[in-house]
C-alpha cells in the first residue's frame, strides 16, 4: 500500500505516479492484485506459433512459386508475429485478481482495460479448468459463473495448485453469503 501524497508535492510514488492526484479506476485504493503465472505466456506463444506456421510457410510458398509482390505477404505475416510476440507478455503481466472482503476484483488489458467485480454472494459455481497445453505449462483457469451472464469472470493462468485454492475459498465465500441473505 502506499502513501497518498499532496497533488502539488510533485514526488512520483513507487507506482510511477506523480503527486497524489486522483487514482486509476483500475486500481482501487487498498487493493494489491496478484498477479497470474508466466506459464500463461509460453502456453500463448505456443499456440500462436502453432497457429502461424501453416499460413507463414504457404505465403512463403506462394513467394517462391509467383515472385515480385507475393514476397509482401509473409513479411507482413512475420512483423505481425513479432509483435504478437512482444505483445503477449505484456498482456500476462496486466491480468491479475484480488480477493477484497465483499468480492474478488479481476482486471485485464492494456489499452483496452478492464476490471470486473463479483460480489460473493452472486456467484453460482466456480469452474477449474486446464487443456493438454495449460497442464503442460503449469497453468489453469478459474472461471466464476453468476445468473447474469455479463458478469462471468475468467482468470487465467494459474498454478493448478493456486486454481483449487482459489476455488475452494470463492465457493466457501459464495456459500457464506448466501447463507446470510
Amino acid at each position: 500500500m502506499t502513501e497518498e501524497m499532496p497533488a502539488d508535492s510533485g514526488v512520483t510514488r513507487a507506482d510511477g505516479v506523480r503527486g497524489g492526484g486522483a487514482r486509476s479506476p483500475f486500481e482501487p485504493a487498498g487493493i494489491v492484485f496478484t498477479p497470474v503465472s508466466q506459464g500463461l505466456v509460453t502456453a500463448r506463444v505456443v499456440t500462436l506459433i502453432a497457429l502461424a506456421v501453416l499460413p507463414l510457410a504457404g505465403s512463403v510458398v506462394a513467394g517462391v512459386l509467383v515472385g515480385g509482390w507475393a514476397w509482401a505477404a509473409p513479411v507482413v505475416m512475420l512483423a505481425v508475429l513479432a509483435w504478437l510476440l512482444w505483445l503477449i507478455p505484456r498482456q500476462v503481466r496486466a491480468l491479475g485478481y484480488a480477493e477484497a472482503a465483499d468480492d474478488l476484483l479481476v482486471r485485464k488489458g492494456i489499452l483496452f482495460r478492464s476490471l470486473t467485480v463479483v460480489p460473493y454472494g452472486r456467484m453460482q459455481f466456480v469452474d477449474v479448468n486446464a487443456g493438454p497445453l495449460d497442464r503442460r505449462c503449469g497453468v489453469a483457469e478459474v472461471r466464476l459463473h453468476t445468473a447474469a451472464a455479463q458478469t462471468d469472470a475468467t482468470i487465467p493462468g494459474l498454478p493448478p495448485e493456486e486454481a483449487a485454492r482459489l476455488r475452494d475459498r470463492l465457493t466457501a465465500r459464495g456459500e457464506a453469503r448466501l447463507a446470510g441473505l
